[in-house]
């Protein structure tokens, strides 16, 4: 009989995507205060470059204001910061990976936090207000993970086994509307975020809290999962249960 990883077992791509995090931050550490704030605000986004000519700063490396939608996922203002989003990985990056597969894993995470980059630009359009950090990215794998997560508490609590993640039937957007488990959690997190970003001074040596894109990269990852999910299970009903810096 094939043995079932539990649900929140830490797959490679996240303790990897994790690794790299340190791996980065701790080079701009190395770099030194006054080169590392200079690559920094290479790296970030910001929203001020689509007011100029060409979509660039003077001193902006060639192409920034396109690759900078990545580029500003892999840097944090400081190590705590970078603790926070790694806490968060690893609480909804697990489940998300060990369903999806690693490329998928990546895949999402980046769309997330392009996503999130989009609505602060939306938002914060022209402003010189340089946005670092995974959150975005983190917030949509977080998005991913309620689609199927509650079904998973679900069968358990109707006596099914034990299920890995990829087995866990994925809640259409309708169902998930409907759960009061789902827009319960996302109503406290909407509401944790808001207080995070009102006092992220408290949080950080960096700066605020860019719950713009927190909220773009978790829309992304909940309305969009459907589109990087590799798996296709069964409605609920056929398991036997009822159905029904800026920083971040």
């Amino acid at each position: 009989m094939q043995s079932r990883e539990p649900i929140f077992n830490v797959p490679a791509a996240v303790t990897g995507t994790i690794a790299i995090l340190i791996l980065v931050q701790a080079t701009f550490w190395w770099l030194g205060e006054a080169d590392e704030e200079r690559l920094k605000l290479q790296l970030a986004f910001l929203p001020i470059r689509y007011l100029q000519p060409g979509f660039g700063l003077r001193g902006d490396l060639p192409g920034a204001a396109v690759w900078s939608f990545v580029s500003h996922q892999f840097v944090h203002g400081d190590w705590t910061h970078l603790a926070m989003n790694s806490v968060w990985l690893l609480a909804f990056g697990g489940a998300v990976a060990q369903r999806i597969g690693n490329v998928r894993f990546v895949l999402l995470g980046l769309a997330s936090g392009i996503a999130g980059a989009l609505l602060f630009l939306a938002i914060r359009w022209g402003e010189p207000v340089p946005m670092v950090g995974a959150s975005g990215a983190v917030s949509g794998l977080m998005g991913g993970a309620f689609r199927f997560f509650f079904n998973h508490t679900r069968m358990r609590d109707f006596g099914e086994p034990e299920h890995d993640a990829a087995m866990v039937p994925r809640m259409s957007l309708r169902e998930a509307f409907a759960d009061r488990r789902v827009l319960t959690m996302i109503a406290i997190w909407v509401a944790i975020n808001f207080v995070t970003a009102a006092a992220g001074f408290l949080f950080t040596s960096g700066g605020g809290i860019a719950w713009e894109a927190h909220l773009g990269g978790f829309a992304f990852g909940f309305l969009a999962f459907a589109a990087f999910d590799r798996q296709r299970p069964p409605t609920l009903a056929m398991h036997g249960s009822p159905g029904r810096h800026t920083l971040h």
